[in-house]
């Protein structure tokens, strides 16, 4: 009889510390931050029987499903099967519409995400997958109890452009170097890469009709390596795959500065060269037919330095406007989303007036091509198309310039969000022209505070460009954007007042733990107890 109470004290005891150690679902190392989280009580288990259930009709619900059960397969090492039949995990889409907005009811016997959108639909499958045990994101199977916490997440994104930057010119970057910086933005919710394709060190688009930029512009990069491009094809993978991961492709030609590469590849294109009026058609097609009635000047010599502001387009040759008709005609085509950037910082050498009179230009032609024009903040001292969009960098000056003329800003400060800034004077890599930015400085800020009369309004979104000077390699990437590329996506996504640092640098602790996993070279803020 004694023996018989004693045992019954010790599982009493024990359930009383198993019911006070178990976690809670506001505990979890989400990021970013969801909007809504409400506890529950007990936990969910990933068994061998557990199954995921589609409900509702959409184009890439499947896809999703099957995304789920691809990430939780290998370090549990269960079937995980997706059906319409049965499954403890419910993938629900209640509509047809365009939103990112989702919620997850966690119960013990189940776990459902619904969401009218399937992007919506996507992120709480991204937020499903951080409430597991660090273990999961290991390609072997492990040993775990793959418990969540039970309760329910409402969530749905501050801004509806959350973007990041890799510039593939001053360094070209290999598409599974892209593909695998697409993986990490699908994490965190991003929906936006930007890709810097051209550059005075480098072009790194094909461009059919005019083939010596790739054959010259493509063939060298920052330091003289042997740089590289991307054929039509490729690029349209590249699209694709960012697509599947609900991730929109913004194309980037930069001009009428940063262009050496072009001046590389086609002398004729130097200022100074005026076409004679009439049909540029044939021109489009075949540039150097000009070539015999014109004195061609010489072409640039290839650049592999990272000095800016020197190099420009002529905006008075008609030739200059059939080269970016051609270029904005050709990567429009294999373009599904909705824009075109068009560069447009930096042009210290192009008169005011000269480069006044090219961004409207080359506006319309963008326009022409069914894009919508993003420009580096210099382009508001024009006059922009109505819905064009300037990316604020540098000027507060320009972005309020924009915002005059009823056009959307995209928050991208130098101070803040560039991703190529070093930490700080120790940092192997990186520049330090803008500001040394830690981790605790890309997180504590707030887009519609952070210019002088540019309100939420004003705001299309949030951008974190990672430009490449001195990256070189995957190795390179990691380090400067991890963890900072989380801090953008929490400010892009989660509101003010859901953020705190102290709460952010705990749960990013646990995100360095998968990235220890997966080999994420990282750097480990001293600002943060990793």
């Amino acid at each position: 009889m004694k023996k018989s109470i004693w045992t019954l004290l010790v599982a009493s005891v024990l359930g009383l510390g198993a019911c006070k150690e178990s976690p809670l679902l506001s505990d979890s190392a989400i990021i970013p931050l969801p909007q809504e989280i409400t506890n529950g009580s007990g936990s969910f288990n990933l068994t061998p029987e557990t199954g995921i259930k589609l409900v509702g009709s959409g184009e890439h619900l499947t896809a999703i499903g099957e995304h789920l059960a691809g990430k939780l397969r290998p370090a549990s090492g269960f079937d995980v099967p997706v059906s319409a039949d049965a499954g403890q995990i419910v993938l629900e889409l209640t509509g047809s519409e365009a939103s990112e907005s989702y919620e997850i009811q966690i119960s013990e016997e189940e776990v459902k995400i619904t969401s009218s959108g399937e992007a919506g639909l996507f992120y709480g499958v991204q937020t499903l997958l951080q409430l597991f045990p660090k273990e999961i994101v290991n390609p072997t199977v492990q040993s775990a109890n793959w418990a969540i916490p039970t309760g329910s997440i409402k969530d749905e994104p501050t801004f509806g452009y959350r973007g990041s930057m890799l510039d593939v010119a001053r360094h070209f970057i290999s598409i599974e170097d892209v593909k695998y910086y697409i993986d990490q933005m699908a994490v965190y919710k991003f929906n936006y890469l930007h890709l810097h394709l051209t550059d005075d060190q480098g072009w790194r688009i094909e461009i059919k009709s005019w083939p010596k930029l790739t054959e010259i512009g493509g063939s060298t990069e920052v330091g003289g390596g042997e740089g590289g491009f991307y054929t039509q094809e490729q690029y349209k993978e590249i699209v694709a795959y960012a697509a599947e991961r609900f991730i929109t492709v913004v194309p980037e030609v930069d001009m009428p500065g940063h262009t050496n590469a072009v001046l590389a590849s086609y002398g004729e294109l130097n200022p100074g060269v005026n076409l004679p009026d009439g049909d540029l058609t044939t021109v489009t097609k075949a540039p150097l037919e000009y070539e015999m009635e014109l004195k061609v000047p010489q072409a640039a010599e290839l650049y592999t330095g990272i000095e800016v502001g020197w190099s420009t387009f002529s905006s008075k040759s008609e030739l200059t406007y059939a080269f970016v008709d051609s270029v904005a005609r050709e990567i429009s085509a294999i373009t599904p989303g909705p824009y075109f950037h068009i560069g447009g910082d930096e042009s210290h050498v192009t008169e005011k007036s000269d480069y006044i009179y090219f961004v409207e230009r080359v506006q319309d032609i963008v326009s022409k091509y069914g894009k919508t024009s993003i420009g580096w903040d210099e382009v508001a001292t024009a006059k922009l198309l109505p819905g064009n969009v300037a990316q604020f960098w540098a000027l507060e000056e320009n972005a309020k310039l924009a915002k005059d003329q009823g056009n959307q800003i995209l928050m991208s400060p130098a101070k803040k969000a560039y991703l190529d800034m070093q930490y700080d004077s120790t940092s192997r890599i990186g520049l330090h022209w803008a500001a040394y930015i830690e981790l605790d400085s890309a997180y504590l800020w707030e887009p519609t505070e952070y210019a002088e009369g540019i309100s939420k309004e004003n705001i299309l979104g949030v951008e974190a460009p990672l430009w490449t000077e001195t990256v070189t390699n995957r190795a390179d990437i990691d380090y400067l954007a991890f963890p900072r590329l989380t801090a953008i996506a929490e400010v892009a996504w989660t509101k003010k007042e859901g953020r705190s640092w102290e709460n952010y640098s705990k749960r990013v602790a646990g995100h360095g733990k998968r990235w220890d996993i997966q080999g994420v070279g990282y750097y480990k803020s001293p600002k943060v107890t990793w």
